[in-house]
């Protein structure tokens, strides 16, 4: 038998010990993005609209390439935090599992898709 109090057994665990640290990462990622959001339409914006020549020297500039490389991934890692807080919130049983492996397989798909897009123009 423990003899530990209700507040002693809460102390820093939320619903499923967890909560905190997602918490966290989404208000990282979010103050990430708003600096990162801007920057990316500020150097995609230059060069939208030019030949797949101009885009492909401009991209091999390190900075609009490192932008949009950390554009990407901090944005699908965000995707995938607020994503799984929908499926954990709305969905039960095992279809909430498969929703978030699936969701997860996805979201990290992308962003290897997206940087390799971009390794693939800057190089």
């Amino acid at each position: 038998m423990a003899f530990l109090t209700d507040r002693k057994r809460a102390t820093g665990m939320g619903s499923a010990k967890t909560g905190t640290e997602h918490h966290w990462k989404m208000m990282v990622t979010s103050v990430a993005l708003l600096i990162l959001t801007p920057l990316f339409i500020f150097t995609f914006g230059v060069i939208l609209g030019s030949s797949y020549d101009e885009v492909v020297a401009y991209y091999q500039r390190p900075f609009p390439a490192v932008v949009a490389i950390l554009t990407m991934l901090v944005g699908f890692f965000h995707y995938r935090l607020g994503v799984q807080t929908l499926i954990e919130d709305y969905v039960h049983g095992f279809a909430r599992k498969a929703a978030i492996i699936g969701m997860i397989c996805l979201s990290y798909g992308a962003a290897a898709f997206a940087i390799f897009a971009i390794v693939r123009i800057a190089l």
